[in-house]
């Protein structure tokens, strides 16, 4: 056969092997070769003579590398356990049983051998790893004929390294915990051949521990003497109760386990769960589970100080062995560790759990809900009080790294809610949990941690798992807190008002917050006098998040009859100062704030004396800050007495409303020129100079906004045009009030602006620099539309034709009716055509070159407000 000629040339030339290197290629053709084999049958001694090959290539050099050997052991261990049991195979061919029954001992034997050579090739602790560890899956196989191949082998390996070597291993047994516990487990094994076998080599295991010991010891002693004395002190094998051979086991074996032997044996445990789903028979399934409990608990009881600083490592495991327990008894023993640990070391295993995977899928949820349902439980204050530590904590540290822990112990808390034994002691500290949640949800707008993504269960089939959005799984945090603390109208309150999707945007978080406590107020929710109080001294803590938050509820809060117990710096006070924070949000919540005090008779006075304040507050704001805060104060505006407001007030709001008639958000634009008109009405006669001229400034922006073809914006434009023209009784012309567009109505066009100019002579250079910026705007209708009141050339190149066609036209219409008034000189310094068609180069082409630059506008606006006022 070629193995048997291959060998033959090795052993010819073992210098020149050496030299070139050949043993790698040619143990991976014998790999190869191996792999080739059926896995279903045993028909050929190709495996065994194969395996023979590699136990002579072991005693060559070079010796194999860390990875190849383990690659080597794997490939041999998979092809000989992989095969059906003896008996199946001599069933399949009655006419060669006893040849199979020979020859698969033989082919055993073989691997044996191997891996016995394999080790005194390398006989260190991280050699008989490698060989271990390939057997250790086995050991937990479903099929008896596997585990027994497993338990056997090991057994043989552990037996030849007691035997033949005079063995010391300085770092200590390599795994002595999954080794050790893999073999505990096939001590409640239901085949007891298995289990009396596995017995065995616990006591072989034993026995090599102890000599190491007494090396150390420098302590003479006979190997066989020791190991007959160790198999009557663990021994014998109980068949009818194992489970008392395990106890004895982890009891005699507590001088070997450190803390990573303890992890070992429970993640050992663990693995022997996973496969008790696939063993045949419900009796066999709850051996092996009773056996896993055994352990687990034994182990904890005894040993549980020594895990201490392995508990992230043991929470991790059981996390990652709970994906492949599905049976619910087998999941109920895999969950133990989490109980038994916590109930002495919660703080060290809440911290554990805070580094779950989020979201939290089925695995981890469950990890939390076994703190409170099992016993030993946890004390449920403490553990609330840990949950509340770790909310308050911020998402992003002073590196700048984005931490999990505030997100997981919103998951956390999430799912203790869900125990309805935990409710009495979570109704203790609501308050501190609802207003951290919500200082959460704002430090969380926009943050996307790494390696979130949605649980595959919440996609469709096929589907791509959407992107895991932090801020909402906060803000559905907070909905369930408050269901389960009976604030079901809040909750519906704010879904219908779109709450909860403001307070997940950065621009509008206040306003969710606000809107919370207000529906906690307007149904008077038990717990606001708590949270009331609770929030005077945090108002002052913290960063602008946390503050922005705990001051959008507080304000809310002031409408409560509780607030006139507290000390007037604590609320109007601090509503007065936050007037002149830097933060737009913070002085619209303290205009909110002391709107609401004004309600109170004895507050009214002191707040409108702050009126002036709040409206300087209010410049250099964005529009839609701005649409909040006069909304609400428009409350201080109502009474008996606001004939004596002083009208400069009124006039200081208008002029900041009238710069966000042009905001891009028509909601804004909607609402600045709607409240506008309503500030107007606020004004009482005399007229002053002040009033007339913001008036005056007024009319251009709305006449180009009315054209922007927005039916909405349009209609709030007519209604504030309405209300300045009766106040400062103008007489506009009828088309001037209406909606419809100036497309083709030339004259109408003429007709409004021959009126303006007319009127307000001394207004016009303004009338023509408000068309210059409404000549900028995004919005071709504007453009088109600030062109009848100033040409400029280069709007004739404007990217839409509408404007390009128009700027033409009234170019020359302007320019002309300018000529016919004598508003500009004539002379050199313009050049015309006949006067009697009226028709001037729209182009700059044909100016002087002194001309020919942006300077001539500025020039002609100057000559024409001059001759206004002559």
């Amino acid at each position: 056969m070629a193995l048997v000629e291959n060998v033959t040339t090795l052993q010819k030339s073992q210098d020149l092997l050496e030299a070139e290197g050949e043993k790698k290629t040619m143990i991976k053709k014998i790999m190869r070769q191996i792999q080739e084999e059926p896995l279903d049958s045993l028909s050929s001694s190709v495996r065994k003579q194969a395996m023979e090959i590699l136990t002579q290539l072991s005693h060559t050099q070079p010796t194999l590398g860390m990875r190849e050997r383990s690659e080597l052991v794997n490939v041999c261990v998979h092809s000989v356990f992989s095969l059906p049991s003896v008996q199946a195979m001599q069933e399949k061919d009655e006419a060669k049983a006893e040849t199979i029954q020979t020859l698969y001992h033989q082919t055993l034997e073989a691997l044996q051998t191997l891996l016995k050579a394999l080790f005194i090739e390398d006989p260190t602790p991280a050699g008989l790893k490698s060989i271990l560890e390939a057997l250790g899956p086995w050991m937990n196989s479903g099929k008896a004929h596997e585990r027994a191949r497993a338990v056997n082998t090991n057994v043989s390996v552990l037996n030849h390294m007691l035997l033949t070597l005079p063995f010391f291993m300085p770092l200590g047994f390599p795994a002595l915990g999954l080794l050790l516990g893999r073999l505990i487990l096939r001590i409640g094994d239901p085949d007891e051949e298995i289990g009396c076998e596995a017995l065995d080599g616990i006591i072989i295991l034993y026995t090599t521990l102890e000599l190491q010991k007494r090396a150390r010891d420098k302590e003479e002693t006979n190997k066989k003497e020791l190991y007959e004395s160790n198999k009557h002190f663990l021994g014998p094998y109980n068949p009818v109760s194992p489970c008392q051979n395990i106890l004895r086991v982890i009891e005699e074996f507590g001088d070997f386990l450190g803390p990573q032997q303890i992890k070992d044996l429970l993640l050992a445990a663990l693995e022997g769960l996973k496969g008790s789903s696939e063993a045949p028979g419900k009796d066999s399934r709850e051996m092996m589970q009773l056996a896993s409990e055994v352990m687990l608990s034994s182990v904890l009881e005894w040993y549980c100080h020594r895990a201490l600083e392995v508990i992230p490592e043991i929470m991790q495991g059981i996390y990652m062995q709970l994906s492949h327990i599905q049976e619910p008894r087998a999941r109920q023993v895999a969950l133990l560790p989490v109980s038994l640990l916590a109930s002495s070391f919660m703080t060290e295993v809440v911290v554990a759990l805070l580094m779950c995977p989020l979201p939290l899928n089925s695995n981890g949820a469950e990890m939390w809900r076994q703190l409170i349902l099992c016993k030993p439980s946890c004390d449920v204050r403490d553990l609330l009080d840990l949950l509340l530590g770790s909310l308050k904590e911020k998402p992003i540290t002073k590196e700048g790294r984005a931490s999990i822990v505030p997100l997981a112990a919103a998951s956390g808390l999430c799912e203790l809610l869900s125990i309805n034994s935990c409710m009495g002691r979570v109704r203790r500290i609501y308050p501190q949990l609802l207003l951290a949640l919500l200082i959460q949800v704002h430090y969380h707008i926009g943050l996307n941690l790494p390696g979130c993504v949605a649980p595959p269960k919440d996609t469709k089939k096929g589907a791509q798992p959407s992107p895991f959005v932090p801020v909402r799984w906060v803000v559905k945090v907070v909905k369930t807190l408050l269901l389960r603390m009976g604030c079901s109208y809040e909750t519906t309150f704010l879904e219908d008002q779109g709450g909860w999707e403001l307070m997940e945007q950065v621009e509008s978080h206040h306003r969710g917050v606000a809107l919370l406590a207000r529906a906690m107020v307007q149904y008077s929710c038990q717990e606001l006098c708590r949270i009331l109080y609770l929030l005077i001294p945090l108002l002052e803590r913290g960063d602008e998040k946390h503050r922005i938050t705990a001051t959008a509820f507080f304000v809310e809060l002031l409408q409560m009859e509780q607030v006139r117990r507290i000390p007037e710096e604590y609320s109007l006070g601090r509503m007065a100062e936050g007037l002149s924070h830097h933060d737009p949000i913070m002085k619209v919540l303290s205009i909110r704030g002391l709107v609401i005090l004004a309600r109170r008779s004895e507050k009214t006075a002191k707040v409108k004396a702050l009126l002036p304040s709040m409206v300087k507050g209010l410049k250099n704001m964005d529009g839609m800050l701005v649409v909040e805060a006069v909304h609400n104060l428009k409350a201080v505006f109502k009474g008996r007495d606001q004939k004596l407001m002083d009208s400069a007030v009124y006039v200081e709001m208008l002029q900041i409303l009238l710069p966000h008639f042009s905001d891009a958000r028509e909601d804004v634009r909607s609402s600045c020129i709607n409240l506008y008109g309503k500030v107007v009405q606020k004004l009482r006669a005399p007229r002053t100079e002040a009033m007339e001229e913001q008036l005056v400034s007024t009319l251009v922006p709305l006449l180009l906004t009315m054209q922007e073809g927005n039916s909405k914006v349009s209609q709030k434009c007519v209604k504030t045009l309405l209300r300045c023209s009766y106040f400062m009784a103008w007489e506009l012309p009828k088309r001037a009030y209406s909606r419809k567009p100036w497309d083709n109505q030339q004259q109408t066009v003429a007709k409004i602006c021959k009126c303006l100019v007319n009127t307000h002579r001394d207004s016009a250079f303004i009338f023509l620099s408000q068309s210059l910026e409404y000549a900028k705007n995004s919005r071709a209708s504007l453009r088109k539309c600030s062109v009848m009141f100033i040409a400029l050339d280069n709007l004739r190149h404007d990217p839409e034709a509408s404007v390009c066609i128009y700027a033409a036209q009234v170019q020359d219409h302007i320019l002309a009716s300018c000529w016919q008034n004598s508003w500009l000189p004539h002379g050199n310094s313009w050049v015309c055509y006949s006067a009697t068609t009226h028709r001037w180069s729209p182009s700059c082409e044909n100016l002087p070159t002194s001309h020919q630059r942006r300077s001539w506008i500025m020039q002609a606006l100057g000559s024409w407000k001059m001759s206004l006022k002559k």
